[in-house]
This record gives structure tokens, sequence and C-alpha cells, in this order.
């Protein structure tokens, strides 16, 4: 007896899909991976980033996208929703998905036990593909902590390490200082969580 194949879907069978299901899913080489749904302390903080940055970024020519926002990375073929994005200038979205960006200038990803593996390899190796790619940030909802990684001309990348709720958190693509304690507002922390 053989096993039966796996059907791969085209990306246009993805996007029909997608845009009408209850639930979020990456793409990647023709396979669908449901995402994981998020925890309160994950909401607030991805919450209070998106107000905060939203707020200082007023004005000028970057605004944030919620976590609602495809980024297509037509390099790679992979379609995935960030927590948190900034665009500069105007989106540019994948001929093939008109409800997404392939411009993204910073993404955040709030990091959980499921994700964070992910989040830290594979998934910044596929965005490390996008050109406009200038700071991929990550934020611990298990300690304030943030991993500010940052594109340098050569395309390596620097890290830069928030800790405590007592630190500024900056970033250089965009004009964005913020309070750690802003971004961790209404967050507890179990010193037994790892």
């Amino acid at each position: 007896m053989s096993a039966a194949l796996k059907t791969k879907l085209t990306l246009a069978e993805y996007l029909v899909r997608e845009n009408a299901a209850d639930f979020k899913s990456d793409f990647y080489r023709g396979e669908v991976f449901a995402m994981a749904g998020a925890n309160r302390h994950h909401n607030a903080i991805n919450e209070n980033l998106s107000i905060k940055i939203g707020g200082k970024l007023e004005g000028s020519r970057c605004r944030t996208y919620s976590r609602d926002y495809r980024v297509v990375i037509d390099r790679s073929g992979l379609v995935t929703y960030p927590d948190l994005l900034i665009v500069c200038g105007e989106p540019i979205p994948s001929p093939q998905d008109p409800h997404s960006v392939t411009n993204p200038t910073v993404i955040i990803e709030v990091l959980s036990k499921t994700t964070e593996t992910y989040d830290r390899g594979l998934k910044f190796k596929h965005f490390q593909l996008l050109a406009s790619l200038q700071e991929y940030v990550l934020v611990s909802q298990t300690e304030p902590r943030i991993e500010r990684f940052t594109r340098q001309a050569d395309n390596t990348w620097i890290l830069t390490n928030f800790e405590g709720v007592e630190q500024m958190f900056s970033m250089t693509a965009v004009p964005v200082e913020l309070p750690m304690k802003d971004i961790y507002r209404d967050v507890t922390f179990d010193p037994n969580n790892e």
C-alpha cells in the first residue's frame, strides 16, 4: 500500500482559501501552515507597540500595519503575517496578491514558545531577502527584552539588545524611541516561565 501524496496548492489557490478563511495561515512552497493563536500578553505587547510606534510616526512617510497584513517574499515564495510591520513610502503589493506588501522597512515579531525558533531562524532568513528591510525586531513576552537586528551597507546584520523596563528602546530605520515600560504596559512576568 502506498501513502497518499499531499496535494500542494498554488499561490492563487492559497489566496482564494486565505481570503475566505476564518483564521490566518502562512504559505510556503505549496504548503499552508495555520498560525497559532496569541495569548493575552502577546496581544498586549503587540497593541502597545502598534499604538506607540504609530503615534511616533504620525505625519511622517512611514506607518505601521498590524498582524492582519501579509508580507510576500517573492524571492523565496513565503507569504506570512508578521505581528507588526512598518512601511515607509507607498506599500508595494505582490503582483499575485493585492492584499499584501513586499517592501516593509521594519518587521517586528513578538516571540512565543511555539514560534521563537522559527522567528529567529528560517523566518529571519526569508525576511533578509527583502531588499527594503532595514530592521528586524524580536520582542520577548516572558521578560522585558527586545533584540533589534539592523542591516548594514554590506548586508550583514548588527544585533542591539534592550533589557529591563527602565530602558529606552529605539530604532534607527525610523525615528522611534520608546520607554520599555510603555511596550510592556499591562504585562506581568512569571519568574517560573522560561
